[in-house]
Order: C-alpha cells, then sequence, then structure tokens
C-alpha cells in the first residue's frame, strides 16, 4: 500500500491539488482532475483503439486457424503467435486502458478518503449541497453514477469495435455486471468518488467518439463482406451436448477394455481415414498370424467400428484423453502416423520404457522439409517408402549427431493398393497392354459410337482439380484465374477439395459453389462426395498445388499432374542444412509441369500439351517408380512380415525370461 501511497496517490494528489488551486472548488476540481486524466490516458486509449481494429480484421484468419488447426494445440498456438506478430498486434496494448485505470481508481480512492493530506485544511467539501468527503447520504450521485455507466455500455456496444463483435450475452452480461458493481461500489464510497465515476464515463464516451473518429474501424474493416456468425439453434445445442455426453460413455467404456487388455500390437489414428495407410499390413498380420491387432482412434466414427474381423478390436479414445492414454501405454509395438512423439503432447510410454514406436507416413513426400524439425527423432523404426526416405532420415541422424534409427525399406502399401485396383479396373499391366473389357469397366469408360462408326457420346478430356487443404491451397489462393483458362477449354473440369477442407471450411465451400453456380453439370463438377476413388482415376489430369495425391495419380494411371506453385509450407525451416532436395520440389518437373500462379493465363496452352504429351510421361514415370519406390507389389508382406517377426521374437524373450515381461 505504500507504494499506492507515495506514487499513484502523490501523482493524483499533484493533479488534484493543482485543479482545486485552479478552480477552487472540489466537484469543479474533481471534475478538472478527470479530464486531466483522460487527456494523459488519451495516447493509451488511442493505441487501444487501433490494436482493437487490427484483432477484428484478424478475426475470419483466427477463426481458419481454429478451423485447420483445431485439435493440434501446439500448432494452433505457434500459428496464433506468428500472425499477431505478422499483424503487429499486441495483448498486452489492448489491456493497457484496464491496467493503468485500476491504480489510477486506487490514487483517487486514496486522494478522497484523505483529502486534506493532498489539499491541505479549510477545503469546502460540499458541491451543489453535497458532502463529497462523505457517503452518499441520497440517491443523486448513485443514480448518476450507475447512469453514466449504463450509458457508457450503450456506446461501447454499439461503437467500440471490440464490443459490437460480441454476442448479445456477453454485451448485456458486462453490462449488468458493471452497472451492478457501480451501484456497490459508489454507496461504500465516498460521494466524490462517485461524482467522479459519472464525469470518467461521460468522458469515455467523448473519448470513444474522438477515438473512433481518428482510427475509424470502417476504415480498416470490409464490414460488408465479415463472414456472418452461424446462430446455434436450441435444438442443435441439446443434440450436440448429448452427442458429447455419448461420446464421452464411449470412450470411457473403450478405454476400461484397452487398458485391461493385454496388448503385443497396437495401431493409433488420428482419424477415420487414416486406416487405409495401415490396411495393408492389418491384413497380413491377420491374415498370416495369431496376434490381435488393437487399433485406438481419436475418431468416434471411424470406419474401423463398422469392421467385424477376428482379432481386430478397435477403441474410441478423444485426442484430449489421449495425452494420457499415450503415457499409459503397454504394448511391444505401435504403429503411427503422427510425427512429432514426445516432442509435443504424445509422449512415448511411461509404464513400458521397451515399447517400439514405428513410424509410418501418410504420404509420399519429404521427411526433411514436411514435417517439423526433430519430428522423428523419438521413433525406434522408420517404414520407409522410398529412397530419399532413407537418405533424409541417415542424413539427419549425421547432421545432429543423433543415434541410428531402424529403417525398414517397405514400400507404399497404398500405392500398391491403387495401382493394383486400377489395373483390375481398366485391365491393363505395367506394359500398357489393354486387357479389359472397358464398357463394363468403372474406371475406364469409352467414347460410344453409332453403327456408321460416327461418335455419339463423344468422351471429352476430364481434368480434376484436387488440392490440399493446407494454408494457401489453391481454392483459396488462386482458384479463380486457374479456372477462367480451365473453363476456356472442351473438357470436363472436377473441382474436388479435401475432404478436411469441405468438413473445416463450409463457408467457403458454399462461396465457390455460388461462384459457378451458373456454369453446366457438363462443363464444371464440385464434387464433395469421396466415398469412391473413380473419379481420380478416370481423369486425364490432375491439377494440385502440393497434395501428395499428384503422386497417386501419376504413380498409378501413369498420367502427367499439373501442379500450381503456391506458396510451399515448410515445416522445418533447418531442411537445407541437410542438402538433399525434396522429392515435392524436384519431382514436379519429371511427372508433369509446375506453374506460377502469375503465369495462370497460359493454363489452357499447358493443360493442351499436357493432355498430348501422356506416352512420354507413361515411360519417365516408370523410371522413376523403379529407381526410388521400394517393394512395389509387396508392401504389406514386407512390411507385415516385420510386425509379426517382431512381436515372435519379444514372445521368446518372454518366454525365455519371465522376470522381463
Amino acid at each position: 500500500m505504500s507504494i499506492i501511497e507515495l506514487g499513484f496517490g502523490a501523482f493524483f494528489g499533484s493533479l488534484l491539488r493543482l485543479s482545486y488551486a485552479l478552480l477552487g472548488n472540489f466537484g469543479l476540481a474533481l471534475l478538472a482532475f478527470t479530464v486531466l486524466t483522460k487527456i494523459i490516458l488519451f495516447p493509451i486509449s488511442l493505441i487501444s483503439q487501433k490494436n482493437s481494429i487490427i484483432m477484428v480484421k484478424m478475426q475470419p484468419l483466427l477463426a481458419d486457424l481454429q478451423a485447420r488447426y483445431g485439435g493440434q494445440l501446439e500448432t494452433l498456438v505457434a500459428e496464433q503467435k506468428a500472425l499477431y506478430k505478422q499483424e503487429n498486434y499486441s495483448t498486452l496494448k489492448s489491456l493497457l486502458p484496464l491496467l493503468v485505470q485500476i491504480p489510477l481508481i486506487i490514487g483517487v480512492i486514496r486522494v478522497v478518503n484523505n483529502p486534506l493530506r493532498y489539499l491541505g485544511s479549510g477545503v469546502d467539501p460540499y458541491f451543489l449541497g453535497i458532502d463529497l468527503f462523505a457517503l452518499p447520504t441520497g440517491l443523486l450521485i448513485p443514480l448518476l453514477a450507475i447512469g453514466s455507466t449504463v450509458l457508457l455500455c450503450l456506446a461501447q456496444n454499439r461503437y467500440n469495435v471490440i464490443s459490437r463483435e460480441q454476442g448479445f450475452l456477453a454485451k448485456w452480461g458486462t453490462t449488468l455486471f458493471l452497472v451492478a458493481f457501480t451501484g456497490w461500489f459508489v454507496f461504500i464510497c465516498p460521494a466524490g468518488l462517485g461524482l467522479y465515476w459519472t464525469f470518467s464515463n461521460l468522458l469515455g464516451i467523448v473519448t470513444l467518439v474522438i477515438c473512433n473518429a481518428i482510427y475509424n474501424p470502417h476504415n480498416f474493416i470490409d464490414y460488408a463482406h465479415r463472414p456472418r456468425k452461424t446462430r446455434v439453434t436450441r435444438a442443435e445445442k441439446d443434440a450436440a451436448r448429448a452427442k458429447k455426453q455419448r461420446e464421452k460413455a464411449r470412450e470411457k467404456a473403450d478405454l476400461k477394455r484397452f487398458y485391461a487388455a493385454d496388448k503385443e500390437l497396437v495401431f493409433y489414428s488420428e482419424a477415420s481415414g487414416f486406416y487405409k495407410y495401415f490396411a495393408h499390413f492389418i491384413d497380413y498380420v491377420l491374415q498370416n498370424s495369431d496376434i490381435v491387432v488393437h487399433y485406438l482412434t481419436s475418431d468416434v466414427d471411424d470406419q474401423v467400428f463398422a469392421l467385424e474381423r477376428d482379432n481386430f478390436v478397435p477403441y474410441f479414445c478423444s485426442s484430449h484423453s489421449m495425452i494420457t492414454a499415450f503415457m499409459k501405454l503397454d504394448a511391444d509395438l505401435v504403429v503411427m502416423t503422427m510425427p512429432d512423439l514426445e516432442t509435443y503432447h504424445y509422449k512415448r510410454s511411461l509404464v513400458n520404457k521397451d515399447i517400439e514406436y514405428i513410424y509410418t507416413d501418410h504420404g509420399e513426400g519429404s521427411y526433411h522439409m514436411m514435417l517439423r524439425k526433430g519430428a522423428l527423432d523419438h521413433f525406434d523404426t522408420i517404414f520407409c517408402y522410398s529412397t530419399n526416405h532413407n537418405e533424409e532420415v541417415r542424413a539427419t541422424e549425421r547432421v545432429y549427431g543423433l543415434p541410428e534409427k531402424k529403417l525398414v525399406n517397405v514400400g507404399f502399401g497404398l500405392l500398391d493398393q491403387l495401382i493394383a485396383e486400377y489395373e483390375a479396373a481398366c485391365g491393363e499391366t505395367e506394359a500398357g497392354e489393354d486387357n479389359s473389357d472397358t464398357t463394363t469397366s468403372p474406371l475406364c469408360v469409352p467414347d460410344t459410337h453409332t453403327d456408321s462408326g460416327d461418335v455419339t457420346g463423344r468422351r471429352v478430356p476430364q481434368i480434376l482439380v484436387a488440392p490440399s487443404w493446407q494454408r494457401d491451397n489453391l481454392l483459396e489462393y488462386c482458384l479463380e484465374p486457374l479456372m477462367e483458362g480451365l473453363l476456356s477449354l472442351d473438357a470436363h473440369v472436377i473441382i474436388r477439395p479435401h475432404p478436411e477442407f469441405v468438413k473445416r471450411f463450409p463457408g467457403k465451400m458454399k462461396h465457390i459453389s455460388d461462384t459457378y453456380a451458373d456454369v453446366p453439370a457438363d462443363r464444371l463438377e464440385i464434387q464433395t462426395d469421396f466415398s469412391s476413388n473413380a473419379t481420380v482415376y478416370l481423369s486425364d489430369l490432375v491439377i494440385t498445388d502440393w497434395s501428395s495425391i499428384a503422386q497417386e495419380f501419376s504413380f498409378t494411371t501413369k498420367k502427367p499432374s499439373l501442379f500450381i506453385n503456391t506458396p510451399v509450407k515448410v515445416m522445418n525451416p533447418e531442411w537445407e542444412k541437410l542438402g538433399i532436395e525434396p522429392m515435392e520440389l524436384w519431382m514436379r518437373e519429371m511427372i508433369g509441369v509446375s506453374v506460377e500462379v502469375d503465369d495462370l493465363a497460359r493454363i489452357p496452352e499447358i493443360v493442351t500439351d499436357l493432355l498430348g504429351r501422356s506416352d512420354e510421361y507413361r515411360t519417365v514415370i516408370e523410371e522413376l517408380l523403379e529407381r526410388y519406390m521400394y517393394n512395389r507389389g509387396h508392401t504389406a508382406e514386407v512390411g507385415g512380415r516385420y510386425l509379426i517377426d517382431r512381436i515372435e521374437e519379444r514372445r521368446r524373450r518372454r518366454d525365455e525370461d519371465p522376470a522381463r515381461g
């Protein structure tokens, strides 16, 4: 209290003493004192106004980050910090007026409670017949303070850049709290403080008007095009609450079974769509051993719960509870596609230090640029798809002095599956021989002819636009100039967004649909049904940004891809230390053509050229597959055999030494 008394009390006391010396009336001196403090604090109010405008401008971007990285807390926080830095936003600046107001109020209380100490003796405490040094004896001062608080709250709710963004409950909840607090506060303090409170509130409205005149929010924020908040009905809230309760009950029961089970092999899946990256290994293990596969997923609606297979046991555990589940894991082997083990919130087990953690990626991209620094450091074993994976891991170990991991050159099982499905559907061997009956194939649709040989159902080229859902994907970055070129071609164009984009950004999807609503269906189709890959492999050309669908498409069909050079997302800024060019960069020009965003006017010309050179690309792509991809057609056997052998080795060790568990 001595610091406040000597510091704030002395400072504000000197201001009040100056005001009283000039005006000779304590009530008028309080008004002058309030004006002086508002003038002194005005630069802080102006800084806060500017900072608040930045925050409101950032709201759509923050909502975008929340949608894009929801469930990835560390990534979300890092991205938010980067956005704040980019936009020059400071949380402290927004809090400055409040932080300064608190000591100011305390100082005023000290002065009003001890006026003679700061103003000397002989001060007349009366103003309009009211003793400002005494507690209020009537309702005038309290009513003035409460009324001015209501007026200030109404002005802020309507004109304050932050308050106007808040919902009804937030606005009026704050108003009611401040009114109630004011009513209590002015009754227990001298009337002078109530008078100061009234003046301060009224001058706060003036300050708000001036700040809005200097930094008018409408000059910085496009209110006309701001996304509107979706209103949630009571029924929707009740349904969401009931669903959450069911999920909690489901999770509790599943985790009880999971912890009680004697587990040798565990797969962890972040979402339903990740099963395809494990399916080939799981199939081989189940068909060639007695090992029980325990499948832990963070998706309550994961497709695996519909599978009915012997020795396959799925469990649901939310991503939040998974933090604890990982710490309590007890198994021999854990297979996962999620990197950053131990470096973020998912840690290695505290219960069993002898678990072998195996990483298998969900794409054919590079490890050293597309994963964070240290993302694989705490895994024991890496399933490598191609030579670049092997080289990148070993180079990382050399550069950073890490112990060698076990690398198993398994190949890419999903690619094996896609090639097998494509060849079966189209009857096409790797040599290019056509063995299919294309009149019935779901993937290979021929032209139809009349008896005279004329084409009646001429098949125009099908072009698939299939971007990633990372930030700056082509749907958000450059869709309109791209579509302008594509729609000028005699082709059927399909926009097939990433499933996560559809799920997380419904507003953006609606905007795209509305933009192209007038384009005939035979020219343009926006596809959001991902139950089949037929669309991908019926296409003659895939256009993407940095999605691995290009490699999957080109390696499967041996057709070229077209890449749009949107900003590449570099997860590891130190990737160049390894001296290895990432596959995403050098392979673009091998399996297709990459185009700069400012060169999209040439799209019709480039697309036409690529469609006419399919045979050339077939040879190049075959050579790439042969040179770089491991164990084509045998991934399931190589990876599955490794898992079986490792578990059988663990069993032998336990038989030889039961004490080791």
